[in-house]
């Protein structure tokens, strides 16, 4: 094996390196070959990190968790080519795609450093009616009692973790982390780098290995609080049906429009188009996955979609003129493929793309795809352009508003009339006008309801209320 490989052959449980009997390789998508090798634990290994992670109890003050967030950004930007290098060979993004979401890590790191330092209680004046009292009653929040639960998907590798963790840090508490198996080898960075930062280790450990035993240890030991997970509709309802009793906060999938109005922009819609579809080569759950676009400008968006779709440069991720790396797998790309080839049978009409070698699929454009067609009916998660023609606003509301999803949307438009309808009408967590529907600040609530999630928000404000508890007590006054 190469010796610039990243090698993790020992788990960290506590103050404790322990060896591990075996081994699993990670392999990089877009060569095949080994990109490093993490620790293959199991149930009793993860059990292990829940009760060390449960006897600790943290001490570390507003100031020092402060600290300890901001020396990590620190140590992140200073190793930010060496980190993306290892997001790219695992994940198979693109180096601008992994270098761009190692800054917003170190964002995330910023913001949640500077709300710990916040005061979060409230006072309540008790005089307020006949019945009062001459008292206060305050409120603080606590570090949960248990230990925090998480799961983190593959598209992401860096980022979703810090989304998980550092909230966590920010309000004291203790977290037990199970990356994907795809992408465990940047969590494991993650892990060390916070330890060199001084975060006490008993508050972070990643476990890998099999997947389903650690799964399973984590959703149901009784030690555990609370579940946050980002992944799948299909494995988040396993987990809210498995984890009983727990807190959950689950961030699911999402089949996010990008409605194009008859006043917009077209230029500037179909950059947001391109952009939004092939970002992190189309997988992240708030990509844009349907394009709706009135008819009276269509042709014309159709003609400058497939023009700048043309222009995205895909294949080796680590050539830094790159714009769009692999998906994550073979298997995946194959599914894309698939989706895309049952649209044109059913009458969609393939304008670029739909070229695939490996886990490399290209960036690709459908059009005259109705709402019915698994591509759009379904999350595609991949660099799939399906465009939907429509007449009105209120057709563009029934479309978007048809699948089981409610993640996110993007609407051009200049209309205030339609700007308040959207708002109002459309069954998403969020609207951005005259942007991609996954724009946001990590620090800024996000989520979505029906199947993209049970409507508890991430972000790192967020996080943070539901990573605690809320203690009321009572004086005199």
């Amino acid at each position: 094996m190469p010796d610039n490989l990243a090698r993790f052959d020992t788990l960290r449980i506590g103050g404790t390196r322990v060896s591990a009997e075996r081994v699993s390789e990670v392999r990089n998508p877009y060569t095949g070959g080994i990109a490093g090798t993490v620790p293959k634990a199991g149930r009793a290994e993860a059990r292990r990190a829940i009760e060390v992670a449960r006897a600790y109890r943290s001490g570390l003050t507003r100031y020092e968790r402060y600290q300890i967030c901001y020396r990590a950004a620190a140590l992140i930007r200073e190793r930010a080519a060496a980190i993306s290098d290892l997001i790219s060979a695992e994940s198979g993004l693109s180096k601008k795609d992994s270098i761009y979401e190692v800054g917003r890590a170190c964002d995330v790191f910023l913001f949640a450093g500077n709300a710990a330092l916040q005061d979060d209680g409230q006072i309540y004046s008790c005089d307020l009616t006949a019945h009062g009292k001459r008292r206060r009653v305050y409120t603080m929040r606590e570090p949960l009692q248990g230990v925090i639960a998480a799961i983190t998907p593959f598209n992401h590798p860096l980022n979703q973790v810090a989304h998980k963790v550092v909230p966590s840090i920010a309000t004291n508490n203790r977290m037990v982390l199970k990356p994907s198996e795809k992408t465990p080898l940047t969590a494991l960075l993650l892990a060390d780098l916070l330890i060199e930062a001084g975060l006490p280790p008993e508050m972070f450990c990643v476990v890998t290995g099999d997947p389903h035993e650690i799964a399973e240890e984590l959703l149901t030991h009784r030690d555990v609080d609370l579940v946050t997970f980002t992944g799948g509709v299909v494995f988040g309802k396993a987990i809210a049906a498995r984890a009983v009793y727990k807190r959950q906060v689950l961030e699911l999938g999402g089949n996010d429009p990008l409605i194009v109005m008859e006043d917009a922009d077209v230029e500037e819609a179909a950059t947001l188009a391109v952009a939004g579809s092939y970002r992190n080569s189309g997988q992240r759950c708030t990509a844009v996955k349907r394009m709706l676009v009135h008819e009276a400008v269509a042709d014309r968006f159709v003609e400058l979609l497939v023009e700048k779709s043309r222009a995205i440069v895909y294949g080796d991720p680590m050539d830094p003129r790159t714009d769009m790396g692999t998906v994550i797998d073979e298997a995946a790309a194959r599914s894309f493929e698939d989706k895309v080839n049952d649209a044109i049978r059913r009458g969609a009409r393939l304008l670029y793309g739909n070229v695939r070698k490996g886990a490399l699929y290209s960036p690709t454009v459908l059009d005259g795809v109705s709402p019915d067609m698994p591509v759009v009916k379904t999350e595609t998660f991949g660099p799939v352009s399906p465009v939907i023609r429509f007449g009105s606003i209120a057709e563009a509301i029934q479309i978007s508003n048809s699948t089981e999803y409610g993640l996110s949307s993007g609407v051009c438009t200049n209309r205030l009339d339609y700007i308040t309808r959207f708002v109002s009408e459309l069954n998403v967590g969020s609207v951005n006008v005259r942007e991609v529907p996954g724009y946001r600040l990590e620090l800024t609530p996000f989520g979505g309801i029906k199947d993209s999630g049970i409507g508890i928000k991430e972000g790192v404000q967020e996080a943070m209320k539901s990573f605690t508890n809320v203690k009321t007590y009572s004086l005199p006054w």
